[in-house]
């Protein structure tokens, strides 16, 4: 099988390009406001994302997914690295750091795992709903769920184990599973909250279970644990309709007056909210949502199951790193530490999500009619 293959232009999805470019655009201004000195790097990543996409856009997605076991490989290896010899920040061992450059493998992990599964899933459909093959692929998410957490990185195994769980249900996982599940997970998550608040839980560092406490109480944490929430909300509030202006210089600004540390990645939505208000808010998740239902009509026009999954899962990890980065921004969520896609700064971040849209356009290049 050859990895290139001749394609009809026609095919190509320009509108999802358009999105991604356009939000990207908006990422540039955003950490450019917010830290000036990284709005280079942030340029060049949008510019080796898009390099990236290209490149992934016109290889066989199905000559990638031949090599599946490898991609799960060069995942452990890289989250394995990062665990003898990663570089610390922040009281965290999340990067690998290369000298020229600093590089966090949990960022392709999410895009690895949905190629994996992908193919894993389709070899294995007919026996997905089976127990035994159920406990095969939650045994092959957990080494990275594990590596992850213990970096520790929780905002990102809460979102590559909801990715996991979107992907199954793409794979063919039966309702009546989901069902079992759900009526399991939600009483236990909220025992889980209960014993949050009434005592210390063995696996929560303290700091995680103080930003929890500040989410239920944040009047209570409004001195401490709870002051970025509290601050990114009311900059958000402050921009009102049309926001105070891009790249605004007042003191009371959260950049300006240092309220919240961070502003050019987890906070990035505050700043957005600030400066362009509510009507720039609207649009940064407008064109999330129009990226995330170009995933899915490609993956409703696919010629597999494979490239099926591809799509929703690309859409899906959007989706849910969306909406946990700017629920923490607007207090819905705790705070955690994840970054908002094609706007937060993040060079690795950056490239992998533009690597997944790439592989989701290349899917788009081969529909059903398409032979």
């Amino acid at each position: 099988m050859k990895f290139l293959k001749r394609y009809h232009l026609k095919n190509f999805n320009f509108i999802l390009v358009t999105f991604v470019t356009a939000l990207s655009i908006i990422g540039i201004m955003a950490v450019g406001s917010a830290q000036k000195s990284m709005q280079g790097k942030q340029i060049f990543g949008v510019i080796l994302g898009l390099l990236v996409m290209l490149l992934f856009s016109v290889i066989d997605y199905k000559w990638i997914l031949r090599f599946y076991w490898i991609l799960y490989a060069v995942n452990l290896i890289l989250l394995l690295l990062v665990h003898f010899f990663g570089a610390e920040a922040n009281n965290a061992v999340r990067w690998l750091d290369f000298g020229f450059i600093r590089f966090q493998p949990s960022d392709p992990t999410k895009i690895l795992m949905i190629l994996f599964f992908a193919q894993f899933l389709t070899k294995h459909r007919k026996k997905l709903n089976h127990p035994v093959m159920i406990m095969e692929a939650i045994a092959l998410i957990l080494p990275s769920l594990y590596l992850i957490y213990k970096q520790p990185n929780l905002s990102t195994t809460i979102c590559l184990a909801a990715l996991f769980c979107v992907l199954l249900y793409l794979g063919g996982l039966s309702y009546k599973f989901i069902a079992t599940v759900l009526a399991v997970v939600i009483p236990v998550c909220l025992i889980f909250l209960s014993l949050v608040v009434h005592s210390n839980v063995p696996f929560l560092k303290d700091y995680q279970r103080q930003r929890i406490l500040a989410w239920l109480e944040p009047q209570k944490y409004a001195s401490s644990t709870a002051y970025q929430q509290m601050n990114s909300i009311m900059a958000i509030g402050s921009g009102q309709l049309k926001g105070k202006g891009y790249d605004n210089n007042t003191t009371t600004s959260v950049k300006n007056g240092n309220f919240i540390s961070e502003p050019q990645t987890d906070f990035i939505f505050a700043i957005i909210g600030e400066e362009l208000g509510f009507i720039g808010c609207c649009i940064v998740i407008i064109l999330l949502l129009l990226i995330i239902v170009q995933c899915i009509i490609i993956g409703l026009r696919a010629q597999d199951l494979a490239g099926q999954i591809i799509c929703g899962g690309v859409a899906a990890l959007i989706g849910i790193q969306s909406f946990i980065n700017i629920s923490v921004a607007t207090g819905i969520f705790p705070n955690t530490g994840i970054s908002l896609p094609f706007v937060s700064y993040g060079l690795s971040s950056i490239v992998s999500l533009f690597s997944g849209i790439g592989v989701v356009l290349n899917v788009g290049l081969q529909p059903k009619k398409y032979q």
